[in-house]
């Protein structure tokens, strides 16, 4: 089965990683203790938020997930959990979902919400101060998607310019620096020991 057609279990895996493993069966970002409210005012990768700001988002998209998956379109943000069920519930990944004026298949809005989630839950292990790297298995699915979903046209104002890497890179380095990080801070000068 392509990427594509498997897309609750790419955000089923998505959530866990940016969920730290913790259970699925109540997705819902604001009852995970991803920090301590010290935490909060912590800056993230992505440009001028902070953690709460970044969670808010986070937890919103989920909302907006669970309503296009679940109803088959968007109207407003709502902050519902439930998301993976709202992906069984769908059926068939040919089952229609209107945003806008577009319309996906389900398995497309899961993929799009995998990658989403997978890189904000890389910015909120960031500004936590763990650093947890993208899983390789599921950044090598999402890598070859993230292009088709993140194009010139599309990326303005969604995430910034893709970082160059100087040499080779995890698969999961070159997703998040796709999609606007640096993957590792610069590696800090040695001092010479006389």
């Amino acid at each position: 089965m392509s990427p594509l057609g498997r897309g609750r279990q790419l955000l089923e895996s998505a959530l866990s990683y940016a969920l730290g493993g913790a259970a699925l069966d109540s997705v819902a970002l604001d009852s995970v203790a991803l920090g301590t409210p010290q935490l909060l005012s912590r800056p993230t990768p992505c440009a001028e938020w902070d953690l709460e700001m970044l969670l808010d988002h986070v937890s919103e998209s989920i909302g907006m997930l669970h309503e296009a998956i679940a109803a088959g379109g968007v109207s407003a943000p709502p902050r519902s959990p439930g998301l993976l069920g709202a992906c069984a519930a769908a059926g068939a990944a040919e089952r229609r979902v209107v945003i806008g004026d577009r319309e996906l298949s389900a398995s497309m809005v899961a993929v799009t919400g995998a990658v989403e989630i997978t890189v904000h839950g890389w910015d909120i292990s960031v500004a936590c101060g763990a650093c947890r790297p993208v899983p390789p298995g599921l950044a090598a699915i999402l890598l070859p998607i993230a292009p088709l979903l993140i194009t010139p046209g599309t990326r303005p104002g969604l995430f910034a310019g893709p970082v160059r890497l100087l040499g080779p890179a995890s698969p999961g380095d070159q997703l998040v620096a796709f999609l606007g990080r640096q993957p590792r801070p610069p590696a800090a000068p040695r001092s010479r020991s006389a």
